[in-house]
Protein backbone atom coordinates (compact mmCIF):
# COMPACT_ATOMS: atom_id res chain seq x y z
CA UNK A 1 0.00 0.00 0.00
CA UNK A 2 1.46 3.30 -0.88
CA UNK A 3 2.35 5.26 2.11
CA UNK A 4 0.08 8.84 2.54
CA UNK A 5 1.68 12.35 2.33
CA UNK A 6 0.44 16.05 1.97
CA UNK A 7 -0.36 16.67 -1.43
CA UNK A 8 1.93 18.76 -3.42
CA UNK A 9 -1.10 21.14 -3.88
CA UNK A 10 -1.46 22.33 -0.78
CA UNK A 11 1.46 24.45 0.96
CA UNK A 12 5.18 23.94 0.59
CA UNK A 13 5.59 20.14 0.12
CA UNK A 14 7.55 18.90 -2.61
CA UNK A 15 6.38 17.49 -5.61
CA UNK A 16 5.93 13.65 -5.21
CA UNK A 17 3.91 10.86 -6.96
CA UNK A 18 2.66 9.59 -3.15
CA UNK A 19 -1.05 9.00 -2.14
CA UNK A 20 -1.63 12.46 -0.36
CA UNK A 21 -3.91 12.58 2.66
CA UNK A 22 -5.54 15.94 1.53
CA UNK A 23 -7.06 13.70 -1.36
CA UNK A 24 -9.31 11.93 1.21
CA UNK A 25 -12.68 13.14 1.39
CA UNK A 26 -13.36 15.73 3.98
CA UNK A 27 -15.29 14.04 6.34
CA UNK A 28 -12.74 11.15 6.80
CA UNK A 29 -9.79 13.91 6.90
CA UNK A 30 -11.64 15.24 9.58
CA UNK A 31 -12.43 12.02 11.81
CA UNK A 32 -8.66 11.45 11.57
CA UNK A 33 -7.64 14.85 13.32
CA UNK A 34 -10.21 14.41 15.51
CA UNK A 35 -8.37 11.85 16.82
CA UNK A 36 -5.00 13.16 17.21
CA UNK A 37 -3.38 13.79 20.41
CA UNK A 38 -2.66 17.72 20.73
CA UNK A 39 1.17 16.91 20.62
CA UNK A 40 -0.23 15.02 17.00
CA UNK A 41 -1.81 17.96 16.24
CA UNK A 42 1.16 19.71 16.67
CA UNK A 43 2.83 17.99 14.30
CA UNK A 44 0.79 17.82 11.96
CA UNK A 45 0.38 21.70 11.76
CA UNK A 46 4.12 21.71 10.65
CA UNK A 47 3.51 19.84 7.41
CA UNK A 48 1.97 22.25 5.53
CA UNK A 49 -0.21 25.35 5.35
CA UNK A 50 -3.71 23.91 4.50
CA UNK A 51 -2.90 21.24 7.21
CA UNK A 52 -1.69 23.67 10.04
CA UNK A 53 -4.70 25.85 9.44
CA UNK A 54 -7.15 22.57 9.83
CA UNK A 55 -5.01 21.96 13.22
CA UNK A 56 -5.10 24.90 14.34
CA UNK A 57 -8.74 25.68 14.50
CA UNK A 58 -11.04 25.88 17.53
CA UNK A 59 -12.66 23.04 16.84
CA UNK A 60 -10.28 20.75 17.48
CA UNK A 61 -8.56 22.33 20.12
CA UNK A 62 -11.99 22.91 22.37
CA UNK A 63 -12.05 18.88 23.00
CA UNK A 64 -8.19 18.73 24.33
CA UNK A 65 -9.46 21.92 26.34
CA UNK A 66 -12.73 20.00 27.92
CA UNK A 67 -11.00 16.86 28.06
CA UNK A 68 -7.82 17.84 30.38
CA UNK A 69 -8.81 21.41 31.50
CA UNK A 70 -12.62 21.41 31.93
CA UNK A 71 -12.48 20.46 35.60
CA UNK A 72 -10.23 23.14 36.68
CA UNK A 73 -10.84 25.96 34.48
CA UNK A 74 -13.96 28.54 35.32
CA UNK A 75 -15.24 31.79 34.56
CA UNK A 76 -12.04 33.59 36.58
CA UNK A 77 -9.63 31.55 34.72
CA UNK A 78 -11.12 32.63 31.46
CA UNK A 79 -11.37 36.48 32.31
CA UNK A 80 -7.30 36.53 33.63
CA UNK A 81 -6.21 34.96 30.19
CA UNK A 82 -8.44 37.17 28.36
CA UNK A 83 -6.38 39.87 30.56
CA UNK A 84 -2.82 38.09 29.60
CA UNK A 85 -3.67 37.82 25.85
CA UNK A 86 -4.78 41.61 26.11
CA UNK A 87 -1.59 43.26 27.64
CA UNK A 88 0.69 41.13 25.12
CA UNK A 89 -1.50 42.44 22.36
CA UNK A 90 -0.97 45.71 24.02
CA UNK A 91 2.88 45.58 24.19
CA UNK A 92 3.79 43.45 20.99
CA UNK A 93 5.22 44.74 18.08
CA UNK A 94 2.90 43.30 14.61
CA UNK A 95 4.80 40.62 14.45
CA UNK A 96 4.66 39.58 18.05
CA UNK A 97 0.91 38.98 17.36
CA UNK A 98 1.95 35.81 14.98
CA UNK A 99 1.89 32.17 16.68
CA UNK A 100 5.85 32.29 16.07
CA UNK A 101 6.22 34.70 18.91
CA UNK A 102 3.81 33.78 21.44
CA UNK A 103 4.49 30.29 20.98
CA UNK A 104 8.42 30.63 21.26
CA UNK A 105 7.11 32.56 24.77
CA UNK A 106 5.12 29.97 25.84
CA UNK A 107 7.47 26.80 24.77
CA UNK A 108 10.80 28.53 25.73
CA UNK A 109 11.29 25.32 28.47
CA UNK A 110 9.32 22.43 26.28
CA UNK A 111 11.18 19.45 26.64
CA UNK A 112 10.33 17.39 23.48
CA UNK A 113 12.48 17.86 20.72
CA UNK A 114 9.87 16.93 18.19
CA UNK A 115 7.56 19.59 19.61
CA UNK A 116 10.72 22.38 19.52
CA UNK A 117 11.45 21.33 15.87
CA UNK A 118 7.69 21.43 14.09
CA UNK A 119 7.41 24.94 16.41
CA UNK A 120 10.44 26.06 14.00
CA UNK A 121 8.57 24.65 11.23
CA UNK A 122 5.34 26.52 11.96
CA UNK A 123 7.32 29.71 11.94
CA UNK A 124 9.10 29.27 9.39
CA UNK A 125 5.91 29.44 7.30
CA UNK A 126 5.03 32.66 8.96
CA UNK A 127 1.64 31.15 10.46
CA UNK A 128 -0.51 33.70 11.57
CA UNK A 129 -3.07 31.96 14.34
CA UNK A 130 -4.26 34.08 17.09
CA UNK A 131 -2.96 34.67 20.40
CA UNK A 132 -6.75 34.18 21.38
CA UNK A 133 -7.06 30.73 19.53
CA UNK A 134 -7.38 27.94 21.65
CA UNK A 135 -4.48 26.11 21.22
CA UNK A 136 -2.42 29.06 22.21
CA UNK A 137 -4.60 28.98 25.75
CA UNK A 138 -3.85 25.08 26.07
CA UNK A 139 -0.15 24.98 25.29
CA UNK A 140 -0.23 28.14 27.58
CA UNK A 141 -1.73 26.02 30.55
CA UNK A 142 -0.01 22.87 29.85
CA UNK A 143 4.14 24.54 29.06
CA UNK A 144 3.38 26.15 32.66
CA UNK A 145 3.16 29.55 31.06
CA UNK A 146 -0.05 30.60 32.56
CA UNK A 147 -0.98 31.29 36.04
CA UNK A 148 -4.51 30.69 36.75
CA UNK A 149 -7.09 30.73 39.84
CA UNK A 150 -8.94 27.67 40.80
CA UNK A 151 -9.65 26.37 43.95
CA UNK A 152 -7.57 23.86 46.47
CA UNK A 153 -9.22 20.69 49.05
CA UNK A 154 -7.65 20.49 51.98
CA UNK A 155 -5.13 23.24 51.24
CA UNK A 156 -1.39 23.01 52.38
CA UNK A 157 -1.64 18.97 52.37
CA UNK A 158 -4.50 18.80 54.38
CA UNK A 159 -3.12 20.40 57.17
CA UNK A 160 -5.70 19.63 60.36
CA UNK A 161 -6.92 23.71 59.88
CA UNK A 162 -8.20 23.05 56.94
CA UNK A 163 -9.23 19.57 56.46
CA UNK A 164 -12.71 19.32 54.38
CA UNK A 165 -12.16 23.28 52.69
CA UNK A 166 -11.55 24.20 49.62
CA UNK A 167 -9.74 27.80 49.28
CA UNK A 168 -8.82 30.03 46.14
CA UNK A 169 -5.21 29.88 44.97
CA UNK A 170 -3.22 31.17 42.09
CA UNK A 171 -2.00 27.36 40.02
CA UNK A 172 0.79 27.11 38.04
CA UNK A 173 0.99 23.47 35.95
CA UNK A 174 4.32 21.32 36.18
CA UNK A 175 3.91 19.21 32.92
CA UNK A 176 7.55 17.50 34.31
CA UNK A 177 5.71 15.92 37.78
CA UNK A 178 2.15 16.23 35.71
CA UNK A 179 1.06 18.31 39.59
CA UNK A 180 0.24 21.75 40.24
CA UNK A 181 1.99 24.39 42.29
CA UNK A 182 -0.66 26.72 44.32
CA UNK A 183 -0.13 30.19 45.19
CA UNK A 184 -2.59 30.77 48.35
CA UNK A 185 -2.79 34.71 48.75
CA UNK A 186 -1.99 36.24 52.33
CA UNK A 187 -4.18 35.90 55.21
CA UNK A 188 -4.50 38.42 57.23
CA UNK A 189 -0.79 39.40 57.98
CA UNK A 190 0.63 35.96 57.51
CA UNK A 191 3.07 35.30 54.10
CA UNK A 192 1.77 34.13 50.58
CA UNK A 193 1.24 30.37 51.04
CA UNK A 194 3.02 28.57 48.15
CA UNK A 195 2.62 24.09 48.25
CA UNK A 196 3.75 22.08 45.36
CA UNK A 197 3.01 18.95 44.07
CA UNK A 198 -0.88 19.23 44.27
CA UNK A 199 -2.89 16.90 42.58
CA UNK A 200 -5.26 16.70 40.16
CA UNK A 201 -8.11 15.47 42.22
CA UNK A 202 -7.69 17.97 44.73
CA UNK A 203 -8.09 21.27 42.29
CA UNK A 204 -11.77 22.18 41.35
CA UNK A 205 -13.06 25.07 38.89
CA UNK A 206 -15.12 28.08 41.53
CA UNK A 207 -18.26 26.74 41.24
CA UNK A 208 -19.67 30.22 42.00
CA UNK A 209 -17.99 33.39 40.54
CA UNK A 210 -17.74 34.65 43.53
CA UNK A 211 -14.87 36.77 44.74
CA UNK A 212 -13.00 34.87 48.31
CA UNK A 213 -13.44 38.23 49.65
CA UNK A 214 -17.24 38.71 48.88
CA UNK A 215 -20.05 37.20 50.84
CA UNK A 216 -21.64 34.75 48.32
CA UNK A 217 -25.67 35.11 48.19
CA UNK A 218 -27.33 32.32 49.00
CA UNK A 219 -30.42 31.48 46.71
CA UNK A 220 -30.88 28.15 48.78
CA UNK A 221 -32.01 28.93 52.00
CA UNK A 222 -35.72 28.19 52.07
CA UNK A 223 -34.89 24.63 50.36
CA UNK A 224 -32.46 23.59 53.10
CA UNK A 225 -33.45 20.59 55.02
CA UNK A 226 -31.86 18.35 58.12
CA UNK A 227 -29.46 15.80 56.12
CA UNK A 228 -29.10 18.09 53.12
CA UNK A 229 -25.11 18.42 52.11
CA UNK A 230 -24.01 22.19 52.18
CA UNK A 231 -20.44 24.13 51.77
CA UNK A 232 -20.77 27.35 53.56
CA UNK A 233 -18.16 30.24 53.12
CA UNK A 234 -16.28 30.80 56.84
CA UNK A 235 -13.16 32.84 57.57
CA UNK A 236 -11.20 33.35 60.71
CA UNK A 237 -11.66 36.86 60.71
CA UNK A 238 -12.13 39.51 58.59
CA UNK A 239 -8.90 40.17 57.55
CA UNK A 240 -8.95 36.83 55.58
CA UNK A 241 -10.39 35.32 52.76
CA UNK A 242 -13.56 33.38 52.39
CA UNK A 243 -12.89 29.13 52.21
CA UNK A 244 -15.88 27.22 51.30
CA UNK A 245 -16.14 24.08 54.10
CA UNK A 246 -18.13 21.17 53.77
CA UNK A 247 -21.31 20.29 56.33
CA UNK A 248 -24.73 19.41 56.33
CA UNK A 249 -27.51 20.58 57.87
CA UNK A 250 -28.73 19.25 61.46
CA UNK A 251 -31.74 19.18 63.41
CA UNK A 252 -32.22 22.25 66.04
CA UNK A 253 -31.91 20.97 69.56
CA UNK A 254 -35.34 21.17 70.11
CA UNK A 255 -36.22 18.09 67.21
CA UNK A 256 -35.33 14.50 68.00
CA UNK A 257 -34.97 14.19 64.76
CA UNK A 258 -37.75 11.98 64.32
CA UNK A 259 -38.86 12.53 60.48
CA UNK A 260 -42.53 12.40 60.99
CA UNK A 261 -42.43 15.28 63.94
CA UNK A 262 -39.82 17.37 62.20
CA UNK A 263 -40.44 20.82 62.03
CA UNK A 264 -36.73 22.18 61.21
CA UNK A 265 -37.04 23.28 57.45
CA UNK A 266 -39.47 25.85 59.21
CA UNK A 267 -37.48 27.36 61.46
CA UNK A 268 -35.77 30.44 60.93
CA UNK A 269 -32.42 29.26 62.24
CA UNK A 270 -30.55 27.08 60.33
CA UNK A 271 -28.29 24.24 61.79
CA UNK A 272 -24.84 23.32 60.24
CA UNK A 273 -23.15 20.09 61.16
CA UNK A 274 -19.55 19.63 60.66
CA UNK A 275 -19.04 16.31 61.42
CA UNK A 276 -15.83 15.60 61.00
CA UNK A 277 -15.18 17.25 64.36
CA UNK A 278 -16.54 15.72 67.75
CA UNK A 279 -19.42 16.32 69.24
CA UNK A 280 -17.86 18.43 71.62
CA UNK A 281 -15.71 20.04 69.76
CA UNK A 282 -16.02 24.06 69.61
CA UNK A 283 -16.29 23.65 65.88
CA UNK A 284 -19.37 20.96 65.41
CA UNK A 285 -21.76 23.20 64.96
CA UNK A 286 -23.02 26.51 64.17
CA UNK A 287 -26.21 28.33 63.41
CA UNK A 288 -27.31 30.90 61.11
CA UNK A 289 -30.48 32.73 60.13
CA UNK A 290 -32.66 31.38 57.57
CA UNK A 291 -34.07 34.70 56.41
CA UNK A 292 -32.21 37.74 55.39
CA UNK A 293 -28.89 35.80 56.25
CA UNK A 294 -25.83 37.62 56.07
CA UNK A 295 -22.30 36.90 57.42
CA UNK A 296 -22.47 35.55 60.95
CA UNK A 297 -19.93 35.67 63.96
CA UNK A 298 -17.28 36.63 65.96
CA UNK A 299 -13.99 37.24 66.71
CA UNK A 300 -13.41 33.55 68.57
CA UNK A 301 -15.51 31.30 66.42
CA UNK A 302 -14.67 32.96 62.96
CA UNK A 303 -17.38 34.26 60.26
CA UNK A 304 -20.08 32.63 58.60
CA UNK A 305 -20.99 33.20 55.22
CA UNK A 306 -22.98 32.08 51.98
CA UNK A 307 -23.98 28.45 51.87
CA UNK A 308 -24.91 26.63 48.34
CA UNK A 309 -26.91 23.40 48.90
CA UNK A 310 -24.77 20.35 46.79
CA UNK A 311 -27.27 18.70 44.37
CA UNK A 312 -24.98 17.04 42.52
CA UNK A 313 -23.51 12.91 43.50
CA UNK A 314 -20.06 13.76 42.32
CA UNK A 315 -19.55 16.56 44.63
CA UNK A 316 -20.85 15.23 47.67
CA UNK A 317 -18.89 12.08 46.89
CA UNK A 318 -15.53 14.21 46.39
CA UNK A 319 -16.13 15.31 50.07
CA UNK A 320 -16.55 11.99 51.22
CA UNK A 321 -13.15 11.25 49.68
CA UNK A 322 -11.14 13.27 51.40
CA UNK A 323 -12.67 13.07 55.03
CA UNK A 324 -10.18 12.38 57.70
CA UNK A 325 -9.26 9.13 59.02
CA UNK A 326 -9.66 10.40 62.59
CA UNK A 327 -12.16 12.44 63.93
CA UNK A 328 -11.01 16.04 64.81
CA UNK A 329 -10.78 17.96 68.39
Amino acid sequence: MERMTPSPRHGNVEESGQLSVLNLPELALECILERLSPAALCSMAGVCSSLRERCTSDHHWERHMKQKWGGVIGPAAYREWQWFIASRKISATSEGIKLRGLIRFICSSWSFSWFRSKVDDINRQKSSLRVDSVMSWYLALDTGRFRFPAQVFNRENGQVGFMLSCYDAELTYDPQTDTFQARYPPHGRRAVSIESGVQWDRIRAPPVDTSPHDLHISDCLNDLHPGDHIEIQWRRNKEFPYGWWYGVIGHLESCDGNQFHCHCHSSDTVVVEFNHYTPASRWRRATICRKEHSEEGNGADGFYGGIRKLYDNGEISTWKRLWPTEVLE
